[in-house]
């Protein structure tokens, strides 16, 4: 618990000088949402904790700071990534928390890494960093946004599938690029999801 403790003054000196106030408080937020989430659905809470901690570390790193990381680290897998360099900030954040912070746990980085995009098939530790940072209580107070935040204390693989949808409608209604990971993240819980709803209704 020591070494965590530790970690985290670091980060969060380190976050001070690289990120808004505002943002601090967003990281926050998803670091005690994601620590909750995983403690209600048998995650391992310092993991979820670590990786909220550090899922937006390259959150305003500059386009062509991102482009670059992402490039050296063979990271772009679609000319979305080009067109709209922020999505890659998740990805370049888990390289940050590897190179800044030595963090070395897969399944930590993997969730960093995986926090705005999701992936199909990712574990259960990357699902709570997910919606933790889509649903912590900054992102407001809506009907649409307490039932996704219901569903996600009951059932992580509905709650992933619902909020892409939640997001993809407001990139759609805001005429936005969506990147093809997004889609196939919310298709793939979807069909995990609905033989679930199948089985308890019959």
């Amino acid at each position: 618990m020591g070494e965590f403790a530790g970690l985290r003054q670091r980060v969060l000196h380190w976050l001070a000088s690289n990120v808004p106030e505002s943002r601090v408080e967003h990281v926050l937020r998803v670091e005690q949402m994601a620590a909750e989430l995983a403690r209600r659905h048998g995650v391992e809470v310092s993991k979820a904790a670590q990786a909220g901690l550090m899922h937006d570390l390259a959150k305003y790193f500059k386009p062509q700071v991102l482009l670059e990381i992402a490039r050296a680290e063979a990271l772009i897998t679609d000319p979305v990534d080009e067109l709209n360099p922020h999505l890659l900030h998740a990805d370049v954040s888990a390289v940050v928390a590897r190179d800044e912070f030595g963090i070395r746990d897969p399944e930590v980085l993997t969730a960093i890494a995986n926090h705005t995009l999701g992936r199909p098939g990712m574990d259960h530790l990357s699902c709570v960093v997910f919606l933790a940072d889509s649903l912590e209580p900054g992102r407001g107070s809506t009907p649409e946004l307490d039932i996704l935040r219901q569903v996600s204390q009951q059932d992580l693989h509905k709650a992933v599938w619902m909020t892409c949808n939640h997001t993809l409608n407001q990139l759609i209604a805001n005429h936005r690029l969506i990147h093809p990971r997004a889609v196939a993240t919310r298709n793939w819980f979807l069909q995990r999801a609905r033989p679930k709803a199948e089985a308890s209704a019959s």
